[in-house]
C-alpha cells in the first residue's frame, strides 16, 4: 500500500512539475481564470494515471497513460475556450474510478457469501460507468444558469478534424479540433485496441466509440457535443498505456501484433514525408512551413516506428529485456509528448 501511494505521488510529483514548465512563460499573461489550465493538465494526468492502474501492471505504463490524457492535444487545446472546460476535462478520469475499482476482482480466496458480494459490486460498476455523462449534463445546465458558457454550444467534430488523429502538430492553428494523442502513443493505442478486441473486453472500446459518435452529433440538453471526447480521449489513454504493457511484455507469438504497429507508424511517417516534399515545392516557398511541421511529424513517426522495430526484433530473437523496452518507448513517448506539447502551447498562447 505504501509503495503504491509513493508511486501515485511521484506521478503527481512529474506531472505538477510539467504543467508548470509547460505554462510558465506566460504566467505574466495569466488572469485569476487561466491558472486553472495549469491545475487542470495536472489534476486530470494524475485521475488517468490513477484509473490506468486499474488494468496497467507497470508505473512507467500508467505514467504515459496519464501524460497522453493530460497533456495529449485535445486537452490542451481545450485552453482556447473557457479554463473551466479543461477543468471539467480533468474530472472525467477521476469520475471513471468509482466504476473501474469497485467491479476490480480480488485476488483473495472468497467463500460462496463473498462471492456473490463481488459479483453484486461488479454489476454497481455499470450505473457507476454512466457518471462522469452525467455529471458533463450537470455542468452544462448549471453553467448555462450563471450564463457561463464554457464552450460554444454549436461546436462538435467535424470531418476536417480527423486529420488532426495523425498531423496534430499541423492541424493546431487552424479552426479544428485536436481530437487525439500524438505520434508515438499511436502504435501502443493499435496494440492495446488488438489486446482488448483478442480478450474480449470490448465494453471500453465500446465506450470510446460512443463518446465520437455524441461528440458528432448535434447539441443535445445545451450541452457542446466536443465536450464528449473527454471521455473518448480518456478511454483511449488507457488503452494506450495498455498497449505499452502489451509491448513490453509482447513474446515470440506477439510478433504479427508489434509488425502490425509499427506499420502503421511506418505508413504515417512515409505519408507525412511525401506531404513535406508536397509542400516545399509551393511557389516562392509559401509552403515552407508547413513543409517544415510535416517534416518534424515525420521524424517523430519514424523515432516511433524504429522504437517499435526494435522491440519487434528483441520478441524474435526470445528476448524479454523489459528494462531496455521501457527505456525506448519512455524516451521515444517522453520526447514527443514534450515537443508536442510545447508546440501546443506556444501557438495558442
Amino acid at each position: 500500500m505504501a509503495k503504491s501511494i509513493s508511486k501515485s505521488l511521484a506521478a503527481a510529483l512529474v506531472y505538477a512539475t510539467f504543467a508548470v514548465y509547460l505554462y510558465h512563460p506566460y504566467f505574466g499573461k495569466f488572469d485569476r481564470w487561466r491558472w486553472l489550465l495549469v491545475v487542470s493538465a495536472a489534476l486530470g494526468s494524475a485521475g488517468c494515471y490513477v484509473l490506468s492502474r486499474r488494468w496497467v501492471k507497470d508505473f512507467a505504463g500508467s505514467l504515459f497513460a496519464g501524460a497522453c490524457y493530460g497533456f495529449g492535444p485535445f486537452a490542451l487545446s481545450l485552453a482556447k475556450f473557457h479554463p473551466t472546460a479543461s477543468l471539467l476535462a480533468a474530472t472525467v478520469p477521476w469520475l471513471f474510478c468509482p466504476a473501474a475499482f469497485i467491479g476490480a476482482p480480488s485476488k483473495r480466496k472468497m467463500n460462496e457469501q463473498k462471492r456473490v458480494l463481488e459479483t453484486g459490486r461488479k454489476w454497481l460498476s455499470l450505473p457507476l460507468s454512466v457518471l462522469p455523462f452525467m455529471v458533463i449534463v450537470v455542468f452544462f445546465q448549471v453553467s448555462a444558469e450563471y450564463r457561463l458558457f464554457a464552450v460554444p454550444i454549436q461546436t462538435r467534430l467535424q470531418l476536417n478534424d480527423v486529420a488532426s488523429l495523425a498531423i496534430p502538430l499541423v492541424m493546431v492553428d487552424r479552426n479544428v479540433t485536436l481530437m487525439g494523442f500524438y505520434h508515438i502513443p499511436i502504435a501502443p493505442l493499435i496494440t492495446g485496441l488488438a489486446m482488448l478486441a483478442a480478450a474480449r473486453k470490448l465494453w471500453m472500446i465500446a465506450i470510446l466509440v460512443l463518446a465520437v459518435a455524441l461528440a458528432c452529433l448535434d447539441p443535445l440538453l445545451q450541452i457542446s457535443p466536443i465536450i464528449w471526447l473527454t471521455v473518448g480521449t480518456t478511454c483511449g489513454a488507457v488503452i494506450a498505456g495498455i498497449g505499452m504493457q502489451g509491448l513490453v511484455s509482447a513474446g515470440y507469438a506477439d510478433r504479427k501484433w508489434i509488425l502490425l504497429a509499427a506499420g502503421v507508424t511506418a505508413t504515417f511517417s512515409i505519408a507525412t514525408l511525401f506531404l513535406a516534399t508536397r509542400y516545399y515545392q509551393v511557389f516562392a516557398g509559401l509552403g515552407a512551413r508547413y513543409a517544415r511541421l510535416f517534416t518534424e511529424t515525420a521524424k517523430m513517426y519514424i523515432l516511433g516506428t524504429l522504437a517499435v522495430l526494435v522491440i519487434f526484433f528483441l520478441a524474435r530473437a526470445k528476448s524479454r529485456a523489459h528494462w531496455l523496452r521501457w527505456a525506448i518507448l519512455g524516451a521515444s513517448m517522453g520526447l514527443d509528448i514534450r515537443l508536442g506539447a510545447t508546440s501546443i502551447v506556444d501557438k495558442i498562447f
